[in-house]
């Protein structure tokens, strides 16, 4: 992109609206409550014919350093140092307060460009709150309506007239496309052809995520070195799934970190139901997901649960135990939860489990190496000609039952897909198939073929008869 843009102002302005226009995406929680916005969200923006970072970001209140809210503006001033413009929001139909008159000042102090714009100015009576804009010393405002689209172009026009055009048009490097790799064949084996090369090049995606208050955004500012999430004692600090790049052993990562998932019985307001769905949207959207899990109490049953929903979805999952430096007795409760994760996470048998702090930095490598074989279990795809001698010892080694007198017949397995593994197999009486004996195959290729802690998917097929339609001939 070729300038960054952050876009500031007091809360419940508009400025996640407007956001969200630029992007073209609804990336960023909406709602009438002042406040939603806590962290600085990135995003790329298109106007017209601009292309350009934008950075969607806290409201700006006066506040002391060591609250929330002070803490919230520190991330905003941030965000208004690293861009190149600031787009300066303020409520045409509410009209200016001593707070707008405030952060105009800090603005003209930071010596950057500022395109004043005044929002939600279709509304009835906006005239007096555009005009008292004036005032603040940045220029002639610019009337838009973020919830509208209105004044698009001439808020296109005042960013280009403050930037300069040669800023504003400048050439964008050109960007590289992942595409695949090209896969060598090992020569001389006909089984593996069908079993590409893991890429260890390839970008990947991970979401972290878990109960309120476990460490998440503490662990992602860990892995990057800075303070780029808001972290706080306070329980629930994040709300927006916000997502952040960094390299690791030369590999690109994007990280995703979640608002906490409380219990469904719990989750009654509707600002935290849209966290709760943006967090599914992140889990959706990643390859590899960390489930935190706070090492003083973990286990808790909402943990269970969203492990059992990161499966559900097909990702593939580790689990990672915060806050391991306030744990006394580490051997002792490192034996115990190796022992419960067995038994409490049996649809996951194998699952990796890192001990680590996002506070002090243990085991934050060990963490990054279990996500990435995790990731290449995930991809894992076996050659049918493995598959099938494997369903035949199976076979010969633990028969499927007989069903009212009748034995059922396993013909034929392929792998169908990769992430997450996924088989079919053609048998006889498909529907007939006791469930035990789908987990004794699914236990099967995870030991035979190393596939620890992912989801494996098993589909049954009916095996076609070629005289189901065939006449009898008198």
């Amino acid at each position: 992109m070729s300038f960054t843009v952050a876009i500031v102002g007091r809360p419940n302005v508009g400025k996640s609206t407007l956001f969200n226009r630029l992007v073209g995406k609804k990336l960023a929680l909406v709602d009438d409550t002042p406040g939603v916005t806590r962290d600085r969200r990135p995003g790329d923006a298109k106007l017209v014919d601009l292309r350009f970072r934008i950075i969607d970001t806290a409201g700006l209140e006066e506040a002391d350093p060591e609250t929330l809210e002070g803490r919230m503006r520190a991330q905003t001033e941030l965000a208004i140092d690293e861009a190149d413009l600031s787009l300066f929001v303020v409520d045409a139909k509410m009209g200016l307060t001593p707070v707008d008159q405030t952060l105009a000042e800090m603005l003209r102090r930071r010596g950057k460009p500022v395109v004043l714009v005044a929002n939600k100015s279709e509304a009835r009576g906006s005239d007096g709150g555009f005009y008292d804009a004036y005032t603040l010393g940045l220029g002639e405002p610019v009337p838009i309506s973020a919830e509208h689209g209105q004044g698009m172009i001439d808020l296109r026009d005042a960013i280009v007239e403050a930037i300069g055009p040669e800023r504003a048009f400048g050439d964008e490097e050109d960007e590289i496309a992942v595409t695949d790799v090209d896969v060598r064949l090992p020569e001389g084996d006909e089984d593996e052809e069908l079993e590409p090369a893991y890429d260890e090049t390839k970008p990947l995606r991970v979401a972290i995520v878990g109960r309120p208050n476990a460490g998440k955004s503490t662990l992602i500012n860990r892995f990057l070195g800075e303070d780029r999430l808001l972290t706080g004692p306070e329980a629930g600090i994040t709300r927006d799934s916000i997502s952040v790049e960094w390299e690791w052993r030369g590999r690109m990562i994007k990280m995703f970190d979640t608002a906490g998932m409380r219990r469904k019985a719990r989750v009654q307001e509707k600002l935290e139901k849209l966290s709760v769905a943006d967090t599914l949207r992140a889990i959706r959207f990643a390859e590899t997901v960390v489930i935190v899990f706070d090492a003083t109490i973990p286990f808790e049953k909402q943990d269970l649960q969203i492990v059992d929903l990161v499966l559900r979805e097909g990702r593939a999952a580790v689990l990672a135990f915060n806050k391991w430096d306030l744990v006394e007795e580490p051997q002792a409760v490192l034996a115990d939860l190796r022992e419960k994760t067995e038994r409490l996470l049996p649809q996951a048998r194998g699952i990796r489990a890192v001990p680590m702090s996002g506070q002090t930095g243990y085991g934050l490598d060990k963490l990054m190496q279990n996500i990435v074989d995790t990731d290449k279990v995930w991809n894992k795809r076996i050659s049918t000609a493995k598959l099938n001698r494997w369903l035949e010892a199976q076979q010969v080694q633990h028969p499927p039952p007989a069903v009212s007198g009748r034995r059922i017949r396993l013909k034929y397995m392929t792998q169908v897909k990769a992430r997450p593994p996924a088989f079919m197999i053609s048998c006889t009486r498909s529907d007939a198939l006791p469930e035990s004996y789908v987990r004794y195959l699914i236990n099967g290729l995870r030991a035979d073929f190393q596939m620890p802690g992912v989801p494996i998917r098993i589909h049954f097929k009916a095996a076609e008869n070629p005289y189901e339609n065939r006449r009898k001939k008198r």
